[in-house]
């Protein structure tokens, strides 16, 4: 063999290859026998090709292929021929190479899953030999989407004058929000750094700075409870603009989603349609609605009191979908299953009423004791239904029937395939509320974050505003949803001292706290800071959504599990007791 270890890789070569001689490197996928001839798959990352080796021609190559395992990294030298039996599902499946060569450059064990694309590995055994993993077409694939989707949001953002800053990954515990990662400083003793949970504060500084337009594609870090789906450290594409509007924000982020759904995916977005979040909250019970498929919500107070059915008549709102075409594949365990399903605690509903109406005419109901057929019927009226169809209703407080009747649209959309793959409909959600009164702890938090500006024509309400008045206060603040995920957010920043120092007055925070938090953004304030605006989109998210999976994970090289570890690496770790000394910490951790 000669220094080169490959002359083309295992996706490339064509019938116009054919009669070449050819030097390949790569991982053995599978090897057969078939009497006296031996056929052995090569895979790299572009593709697989078939090798044969003659057991006739040369029976001490070809018994060194027999001996070849899963995952043995080698290197053959050969001919290409034309395939008798063509393989039209592979890009090579016209050719094979008759080996004339064949070196073991690694041997490898047995794996402990299958290098397939339908694996027999379980999350956990995959995360641990993630390296393996990846060897995977799915999960290589999405690596090199994810890799691209980085590469065309580059290109578009420079297109549009955009310059890419790297802030600090070294920077000030801040308590507002979810918990910081802190870090001990050496140099400092008793002193620490947190890791950042957003360039927040910094993208504003370069707008102060005078830089106009700033993105990065940046890792962020929160130290969270850790659901199904989210990650201790995620990516974000953040960008910050100076001397916008919203339509300003609005309209560059369309387009660089539209730029990167055509240039990944080659789809064509139409325009985005705008909600507020009031309308959203009020027609799909969610400030993310999938608007893939319809069940808006119809509000049914007029038409439901006021007829002696107690439940509704004391509710503060009653509210339904209607459900097409399963009144009469829908039996009453059925039912009985779907209410169940609605009354667990993660939904908490009392109860589901419904009303079927069954294609021959009949009316079937759990509330027929109190409403007549005609009546009933004038709730198929306002709410669309026909013959065929089930009305599912909800009734109680407005804030909490609408949360639960969000999720049962959104199980029957699953359940009836109405969540199409390879269908998106982005949205734009604006007016969001500016702050959220929590009842616990007695104070106002911010709908976004401290940071976010009211609307124009709120700010002097904010400045002199009672209680009732700072609920009612809109925030300049969006989100883009795409299929019922949220992609992405951001708002118009105050860049004004005075309304700065009121929006942390009404978060809670004493005159000291945010000086001692926040003063270094409120001094830049004072000297000249442009109005400005700025939106993050979750990468590892919008990857997942493009490509219609669920879950974030496979779109990371080496993600955590849902406890925040590593599998792979074993981390988190104790560290050395000099490492805590050097560090001025001392930990006495007392046995129960």
């Amino acid at each position: 063999m000669d220094h080169m270890y490959r002359s083309h890789n295992c996706g490339e070569l064509r019938a116009s290859h054919i009669g070449q001689g050819v030097t390949l490197s790569g991982w053995v996928q599978k090897g057969r026998d078939l009497g006296g001839m031996t056929f052995v798959d090569l895979r790299d990352r572009y593709g697989i090709t078939q090798l044969v080796f003659n057991l006739d021609a040369n029976e001490e190559l070809t018994m060194a292929a027999r001996k070849l395992g899963r995952e043995f990294v080698v290197q053959i030298k050969g001919q290409v021929e034309e395939r008798s039996s063509k393989n039209s599902n592979r890009a090579t499946g016209d050719i094979e190479i008759n080996v004339t060569e064949l070196k073991v450059l690694n041997a490898s064990m047995t794996p402990p899953f299958t290098i397939e694309d339908e694996t027999d590995g379980g999350d956990d055994i995959r995360m641990k030999y993630r390296y393996m993993d990846i060897r995977r077409n799915p999960v290589r694939d999405n690596m090199i989407f994810r890799s691209k989707l980085a590469l065309e949001t580059r290109k578009f953002l420079d297109s549009q004058d955009f310059v890419e800053v790297e802030t600090p990954c070294l920077i000030k515990s801040t308590p507002e929000g979810a918990r910081d990662f802190v870090v001990p400083s050496r140099l400092n003793p008793g002193q620490f750094y947190a890791l950042p949970q957003s360039p927040q504060t910094f993208k504003q500084l370069l707008m102060i700075a005078g830089m106009d337009k700033y993105f990065q594609i940046v890792k962020c870090f929160r130290d969270e409870d850790l659901r199904a789906d989210r990650q201790p450290e995620f990516t974000q594409i953040d960008c910050e603009m100076s001397f916008v509007t919203i339509e300003d924000i609005l309209n560059t982020f369309e387009g660089l989603t539209k730029h990167l759904f055509k240039h990944t995916l080659d789809r064509d977005l139409g325009d985005f349609p705008r909600m507020s979040y009031d309308e959203a909250m009020e027609r799909y019970g969610s400030d993310k609605p999938d608007l893939r498929f319809d069940m808006e919500f119809v509000e049914l107070n007029d038409i439901a009191k006021g007829h002696d059915f107690p439940i509704f008549d004391a509710a503060e709102l009653v509210v339904g979908i209607c459900a097409k075409g399963i009144a009469d594949d829908y039996s009453n365990k059925d039912m009985k299953k779907l209410t169940e399903w609605m009354q667990r605690p993660q939904i908490g509903a009392k109860g589901l009423i419904y009303v079927k109406l069954m294609a021959d005419g009949i009316i079937k109901s759990t509330v027929g004791k109190y409403y007549t057929d005609d009546q009933l019927r004038i709730w198929a009226d306002k709410m669309g239904a026909e013959p065929g169809d089930v009305m599912f209703i909800v009734s109680g407080e407005a804030e909490k029937v609408r949360k639960q009747l969000n999720e049962l649209r959104l199980e029957m959309g699953s359940r009836l395939g109405l969540m199409k793959d390879g269908d998106f409909k982005p949205l734009w959600v604006i007016d969001f509320p500016l702050l959220e009164w929590d009842e616990d702890s007695e104070r106002f938090h911010a709908m976004h974050h401290p940071f976010t500006s009211p609307k124009q024509e709120d700010m002097n309400r904010m400045l002199t505003g009672d209680h009732e008045t700072m609920k009612a206060l809109r925030a300049d603040a969006y989100d883009l949803v795409i299929n019922g995920s949220e992609i992405g957010g951001g708002s118009i920043r105050i860049h004004d001292r005075e309304l700065q120092s009121r929006n942390f007055d009404l978060l809670g925070f004493t005159k000291e706290e945010a000086e001692e938090q926040f003063g270094f953004l409120m001094g830049a304030f004072e000297y000249g800071a442009p109005p400005h605006g700025g939106i993050a989109f979750g990468f590892d998210r919008l990857c997942a959504v493009m490509n219609g999976q669920s879950s974030i994970r496979d779109f990371i090289a080496f993600p955590k599990n849902n406890q925040g570890r590593d599998m792979m690496i074993d981390a988190p770790s104790p560290v050395d007791g000099d490492q805590l000394n050097d560090l001025n910490l001392v930990f006495d951790f007392k046995e129960d």
